[in-house]
């Protein structure tokens, strides 16, 4: 038989684990970079020090892959196989995450023994899988899919910022976007004078992008509503953004915003579980072609800016125009971003739209 001394390792031969004498500090710094909620959720079962430290971190991503219903099982999980639902956000608070939480079952709580900060539930929320994430600062949440249904090769992108009700709210489409430009396209841009087309008018072009902007501001509206509970669960919160998988939308709410929504009440929709979009005024571009970087084209391309009325008058002056303008500009990449640069040069053309 083996001595004993070479079946179980002698505790003098151990070496003192570095790990330990990183400051705790240094420790979140890391875990901010992993941002990721299930990752965090898998580093929390890891040891002792580390269950502790998770619920400090700072930077917390929350993707959201797939959601069931309450009634439904995960074989009614939403998939790419599957129609997308149009009116998504609509019923989300009668949706839940299924497989979110999983990392988060052995996340145990510091001052409650054994008792787990993520109990075994049927039905878990966002504000759920965040609520024991106790100095938050910058949250990312990103859903499965955009909210507005599309036709095929349409494009559509849209970037909201909230405070308590509305503040900005910037929308790029086109009726068609391709690597390959039209020549003929392209010689039409040529004689384009800057203003739109009679046929805008009549061939359904202005109806569509009415249908655009309303969709789009609802789909805003509605996720803003549903962010109550976590922006009231988590007062260190500084940013706050709300995306989807497709890059349709986007949310944003800055330091300012979110002081501004726990001071005010927010308006909520007589209609639906949303904050209620108030009376606003309307900048319309509109460019028959645009020939953007990287050998990209885009055809009826639009771009309409949407501030609050009470806001577009005096109010703020000259810096309240300037970062509206700010705010159109920076608010999409590449060249999404080419593409408002050359429609802000275009001729505007001023609407009112009645709040909703």
């Amino acid at each position: 038989m083996q001595s004993k001394s070479r079946i179980h390792a002698d505790p003098s031969l151990y070496e003192p684990d570095l790990f330990d004498q990183i400051p705790d500090s240094i420790v979140l710094l890391i875990l901010n970079k992993v941002a990721d909620v299930r990752s965090l959720g898998r580093c929390s079962a890891v040891s002792k020090r580390f269950n502790t430290l998770i619920p400090l971190v700072h930077d917390v991503y929350v993707k959201i892959d797939r959601v069931v219903t309450v009634d439904g099982d995960p074989d009614d999980t939403l998939n790419p196989s599957v129609p997308k639902p149009r009116n998504l956000f609509s019923h989300f608070l009668k949706l839940m995450l299924f497989t979110l939480l999983k990392p988060f079952h052995n996340l145990r709580n510091t001052n409650g023994g054994n008792r787990t900060l993520f109990p075994q539930l049927s039905q878990h929320s966002p504000a759920q899988v965040l609520k024991n994430f106790t100095h938050v600062r910058n949250l990312r949440i990103e859903l499965p899919a955009g909210d507005v249904g599309t036709e095929e090769g349409v494009l559509l992108k849209w970037r909201a910022e909230f405070g308590s009700t509305l503040h900005n709210c910037v929308i790029l489409g086109g009726t068609r976007i391709d690597r390959r430009p039209a020549s003929s396209d392209q010689e039409a841009s040529l004689d384009d004078n800057g203003s739109i087309p009679e046929s805008f008018y009549t061939n359904g072009g202005l109806k569509l992008r009415v249908v655009w902007t309303i969709s789009s501001l609802i789909a805003a509206s509605t996720r803003h509503y549903l962010l109550r509970p976590i922006i009231k669960d988590h007062p260190t919160l500084r940013s706050l953004v709300l995306t989807d998988a497709d890059g349709q939308g986007t949310l944003v709410m800055g330091a300012e915003q979110l002081k501004e929504f726990r001071e005010k009440p927010v308006a909520a929709s007589a209609s639906s579980n949303r904050t209620q979009v108030p009376a606003s005024n309307m900048k319309l571009r509109y460019a028959p072609y645009l020939e953007l970087p990287n050998g990209m084209g885009m055809q009826g391309a639009t771009l309409v800016a949407i501030k609050p009325s009470y806001e577009s008058g005096n109010v703020g002056g000259g810096s309240s125009r300037k970062d509206a303008e700010a705010f159109v500009c920076g608010a999409f990449d590449g060249p999404f971003r080419a593409a408002v640069k050359a429609l802000v040069k275009r001729r505007t053309y001023l609407l009112e739209m009645n709040g909703f």
